[in-house]
């Protein structure tokens, strides 16, 4: 099993600013925190950013191949472990997907698309426990089919079927067109766009154009993939009834069945 990423950090939105020599507050207490948690002495967590503090960054940044300027801005927050709103997680290189395996997986992606795609798309793989490769091939296979191999992002149509789908949660007028299908895996109904907005911290019920955002889309696909127990049935090679689970019928099985037999071909050898 690769090494698993300490991802605790992740479900909040928030961006924490920059800090360096002579920054106080809360933030400064938890880098401190951060800092002595991976084995660098930054002192007391007392959220004052002195020398000793200024020290323990920079030879974190070295140790982390960094500039080592000892100012904390998004690369450093983002080695330590704190999800910056728009950027994606440090992932292990161990756990990472390479374009080549992706675009052979999917051959319509463009090189461009990819390199968008591939650092969201990794982290959000570890945030869900996706790491073996049986997982990783249906995960991916179910994605390639639903959004046309990461092209499409929202449903072209225009959601009006979706209105009135009271077994949806879209119970207000415009909830079929408000809450359409979006992200990676096409996330559909108020209910669960609350639901993932709860479980990530970001709030999609009130911003739903959010879930199309590659920042957000493949964290809300790795959610909506853990909250149906698919990898589970990824274990144990059940891939028709992930597509049940997924689609709630069968709908281009043979198309999500020929991706998964090129993933699972490409990622065993």
């Amino acid at each position: 099993m690769p090494p698993s990423l300490d991802i605790s950090s992740l479900q909040s939105s928030t961006t924490p600013r920059e800090l360096r020599l002579e920054s106080r507050g809360p933030e400064v207490a938890e880098l401190q925190r951060k800092l002595l948690a991976a084995g660098f002495d930054a002192g007391v967590a007392d959220g004052i950013f002195g020398r000793r503090t200024q020290a323990a960054v920079k030879a974190f940044q070295q140790s982390r191949g960094l500039v080592v300027d000892g100012i904390v801005g998004t690369r450093t927050w983002t080695a330590l472990g704190v999800h910056v709103e728009g950027e994606p997680p440090e992932v292990p290189i161990t756990v990472r997907l390479n374009e080549k395996q992706l675009r052979e997986i999917m051959p319509r992606l463009l090189a461009s698309r990819a390199g968008e795609c591939l650092p969201h798309l990794d982290a959000a793989m570890v945030e869900a426990d996706i790491l073996t490769p049986q997982r990783q091939a249906a995960f991916l296979a179910q994605l390639a089919h639903e959004s046309a191999e990461l092209r499409f992002f929202e449903e072209l149509a225009t959601g009006e079927a979706y209105e009135g789908r009271r077994d949806l949660g879209n119970t207000r007028p415009g909830d079929g067109m408000r809450y359409k299908g979006r992200g990676p895996i096409q996330l559909t109904g108020r209910n669960n766009y609350r639901a993932a907005g709860r479980a990530l911290g970001i709030d999609l019920e009130g911003n739903p154009q959010r879930a199309a955002d590659v920042d957000v889309g493949f964290r809300v696909a790795a959610w909506f993939w853990t909250s149906r127990g698919l990898n589970a049935l990824a274990d144990v090679g059940d891939f028709r009834e992930i597509t049940r689970r997924i689609n709630g019928g069968f709908n281009g099985l043979a198309q999500r069945e020929a991706y998964y037999r090129r993933a699972l071909e490409v990622l065993t050898h």
